[in-house]
Parts: C-alpha cells; structure tokens; sequence
C-alpha cells in the first residue's frame, strides 16, 4: 500500500471531476479517513500532503491524537455519545456528525470555542443510517441557535452503497439543495457553505454535485 501513489491518482480522477462540473481543485478537501489502520500509516498519510484526517470512534481518534497532534487538522465523522464529548471536543477542528439538539447541549457546554460542526442529513432515508430527515434540518439549525458554542459551517450525508449511479447523484444533489437552502437564511450561526459527501466509492460524483469535504478511507490507507 503507497499512499502517495494513491493520492496521486485520487486528485487526477478529482480534476477530472472539477473540470466535468466547472469547479476548482482548490475547492476540494480531501480528509484521510484512517479510522481502520494504524497510527504508522496515518503518519504516512501526512507525510504524502495529505492535512486532514477523519476518525469515528473515540478511542481510536485519542491513540492517533496523542501521536500525531497538531501535524494534522482532525475530523470526527462518525456518531458522537453525548458523554464522550467532553473528551474529544478540544481536540478536533471539525465535526461531521451533529444530528440532536441533546448533542450541541453538550458541545456547547464543553467546548471552550466555537465548534465547527457539519449537520448530518440521512437524505436516502436508510434505517441503518444516522441522521436528521431532510425535512427536519432547518427547524433543527434554528433551535441551535441558542448554543454559542455551535456554528454550522455545512450539510453531511452518506450515499447508499449501491452500484445504482443515478440514485447516488440524486441523494448528493438533494443535500446541496438542503445546503443553498439553509444559506438563503443567512443564520449568523450557520453559514453552512460546505458540503461533507463522497467516499472511495463516490466520491468523482459528489464533487460533480458540489462536495467540499470528501471523506476517503480505503482507496488512499487501505483497509
């Protein structure tokens, strides 16, 4: 496994997917999802040019953290227990997985800056998926207000892990039609400019629909 090798065909098939839909590869955050491999190979994601890696589990997140610290930007995507918070929240730059108001109570208690958090939206509406209805976010980005700790910067969704293309693009294009949506509000606490789709598998479409923040795992560490 050559992460760098990786990486180098990650952003050609990226350009091709900024090209396909207008966009600038500057506009394109790719996060190193290194929840399954070790601590070795998330330095040698750094070590490739890669900036921002992305954990889902506590554990795992603090064993890389305690090694890695500051040399990477760190993202917290999976499903965050309240009463984990207070051991995480200080330590990452950005949350993906902001889905109760329960959650940003304790955020907002714990938190001793503002947090950037992504509102996690299940668009395809699957059981086994987290995340808020389509039809319940803005409600939920309004009565967060009222945490100061808490600010909104973008929507997050996960794709059915389906070959059906078609239905993968129409689950990505509903949440940046969420997204423009809640900006039309113009919340002072939800800019929500970004927009966290895309994995190995889907990644080339989400870009093509308006991702920001695509989360890769085994096409650039392995598995």
């Amino acid at each position: 496994m050559d992460v760098a090798k990786n990486l180098t065909e990650i952003e050609a098939n990226i350009k091709r997917a900024c090209e396909k839909s207008n966009r600038s590869f500057e506009e394109i955050m790719i996060i190193g999802v290194t929840k399954y491999v070790t601590i070795e190979r998330a330095e040698e994601t750094i070590d490739a040019g890669i900036e921002n890696l992305g954990e889902n589990r506590n554990e795992g997140f603090l064993e890389k953290y305690e090694k890695i610290g500051n040399r990477a930007n760190w993202h917290f995507i999976g499903t965050l227990q309240s009463r984990k918070v207070k051991d995480i929240i200080n330590k990452v730059d950005y949350l993906h997985s902001l889905d109760r108001v329960s959650l940003a109570k304790e955020i907002n208690k714990r938190a001793e800056k503002p947090v950037k958090c992504f509102v996690q939206v299940n668009v395809s509406g699957e059981e086994s998926k987290h995340g808020l209805a389509k039809e319940a976010v803005i409600s939920f980005v309004e009565e967060i207000k009222k945490f100061p700790n808490i600010q909104v910067v973008g929507l997050m969704t996960m794709a059915p892990h389906i070959d059906d293309k078609h239905e993968i693009r129409k689950v990505f294009r509903q949440l940046a039609e969420l997204r423009d949506e809640v900006r039309t509000k113009n919340y002072s606490h939800a800019p929500c400019e970004y927009l966290s789709m895309g994995m190995s598998n889907d990644y080339s479409i989400a870009i093509e629909e308006g991702a920001t923040h695509i989360r890769i795992g085994s096409k650039l560490v392995g598995k």
